[in-house]
């Protein structure tokens, strides 16, 4: 019986985290709206004359996508005398030379190529090594998986007419959207942070994060904020952070695309999501205390800790799933009251309205096609369920982050399959090794499943829907991680 009211008051703990978070992505909704109206506003002012540019393009073992980078910048829209491209390279296998039997077919572009003989603060480190030699007052950066618009500079630039704007960020778009299940949902949940989110926030004058590449820095913004910092994996967050604390205003304009590519395996999406997760959280413990002491307005700092502390969701999913199991039992044992299940259906209010946030967001991507809102019907659940598949697997890395636990900085495998060249099963550099959490993720897809079947047959349907989203999705990330071609 203690046991049971144990996991009912976990439960409510991790639900009433969940509805403050669905009150702010509630209210990014409503900024989003009002962003809408003027977001095609163009900018007041053209540059006359036009500043010099550094773009930087970090790399490191990049051997399926370089030279689509370094094609595309080569053909950016700019004059040739004020654009300097600096190629940061940490590669130890045969992209080093992939880089510069390229750079061969471009003898009239600005091409300085730099190669770090060791890997010292990762990419934060080569983006601080490079800054002294970027002659620019203006820094795009482009990581080797994007395919950057010939004209991103010249529809970038004009948003820096204030003097306090010290960052431009662009929207992702996405090259391999339609390659499989994997890829639609990942465009699912990035569609909501670039519509929605980003431009929520900005809306209000809240916090937002340059996004590590497809965006532009004011050079003394940069050096003024303390220049880029290792000492979490998100050193985008964390210099933007810094930045914005010190005054500098940023621009985010979702009209401004870039095209990326998405990770078409599992195993690279959980590279990815760990280090976007932890170094969420690493930025959190670096930052909120900071936010919270100094003179902002009380939305802005409830808007700051919503997204600095966004991946601590997957901790209280995690938790209330769990717990769910607990309270399922004293309900269906008689020593917890069912009214205690009505309370719980009014929790999930809050499940409702970050729904409503990945609705909207799918559907103005979409351009609200009737195509779209028949895929919304499988793919919102869809999405649900797989996020919550990996709340085992995101919690391990927030954990780490929030605990001050140091890994080293993983960066996610390209792949590059439009061009056909190389298979999933023979890429280099594809994550081979099961870690221990994906069998545990195949006992809770096994767990979640037998309590769909214990709600049946007993007829306690309390968390039928709960445990059955729970059990699909860890069961589509237990077996996706096997996925190889």
């Amino acid at each position: 019986m203690v046991l049971a009211y144990i996991c009912a008051v976990l439960y409510f703990l991790g639900m009433g985290f969940i509805f403050l978070y669905s009150l702010a992505q509630g209210h990014l909704l409503v900024q989003f709206f009002k962003f809408r109206k003027t977001e095609k506003q163009v900018p007041h002012l053209i540059p006359n004359p036009w500043p010099k540019v550094t773009v930087q393009l970090p790399i490191y073992n990049e051997l399926y996508v370089v030279e689509r980078l370094i094609d595309a910048v080569a053909k950016l829209n700019y004059p040739s005398d004020l654009l300097q491209i600096q190629i940061l390279d940490d590669s130890t296998d045969q992209t080093a030379e992939l880089i510069q039997a390229k750079l061969l077919a471009y003898p009239n572009v600005n091409f300085q190529y730099l190669h770090r003989s060791n890997r010292q603060g990762f990419k934060a480190g080569a983006l601080r090594e490079a800054l002294p030699s970027a002659e620019g007052e203006f820094v795009a950066i482009f990581d080797a998986d994007f395919v950057p618009d010939p004209d991103f500079l010249i529809k970038a630039l004009p948003y820096f007419s204030s003097l306090q704007v010290g960052m431009v960020q662009s929207r992702w778009t996405h090259l391999n959207q339609n390659y499989s299940i994997l890829t639609q949902l990942q465009a699912f949940a990035l569609d909501a942070h670039f519509l929605i989110e980003q431009s929520g926030r900005n809306q209000q004058g809240a916090f937002i994060n340059f996004n590590g590449t497809a965006g532009i820095w004011r050079k003394t913004c940069i050096l003024d904020a303390g220049n880029w910092e290792d000492d979490t994996l998100t050193e985008d967050l964390d210099l933007s952070y810094r930045a914005q604390r010190k005054g500098w205003k940023f621009v985010y304009r979702p009209e401004i695309e870039s095209p990326a590519e998405l990770p078409p395996i599992l195993s690279a999406i959980k590279s990815q999501q760990f280090r976007w997760t932890k170094g969420g959280a690493e930025c959190a413990v670096k930052h909120a205390g900071k936010v919270f002491k100094e003179n902002h307005p009380l939305g802005i700092k409830f808007h700051a800790f919503a997204h600095l502390f966004n991946s601590t969701i997957f901790i209280a999913i995690l938790l209330t799933s769990s717990c769910s199991i607990g309270l399922w039992w004293g309900v269906q044992l008689k020593v917890i009251p069912l009214e205690l299940f009505w309370v719980s259906v009014i929790s999930m209010i809050g499940f409702v309205l970050v729904a409503g946030v990945y609705l909207v967001s799918y559907l103005t991507a979409q351009q609200y096609s009737w195509k779209s809102i028949v895929g919304a019907v499988w793919k919102l659940p869809l999405f649900f369920s797989v996020s919550m598949g990996l709340a085992l697997h995101n919690s391990q890395a927030v954990l780490e982050g929030l605990t001050g636990k140091k890994s080293p900085f993983i960066r996610t495998p390209k792949f590059n399959l439009e061009a056909g060249n190389v298979s999933l099963q023979a890429n280099t550099y594809r994550l081979r090794a099961l870690p221990m959490s994906t069998w545990l993720e195949g006992g809770m897809g096994l767990l979640f499943g037998g309590m769909v079947v214990l709600g049946i047959v007993y007829d306690n349907f309390l968390f039928l829907p709960f445990h059955g989203l729970l059990a699909l999705g860890y069961s589509l990330v237990f077996i996706s991680s096997f996925r190889t071609r």
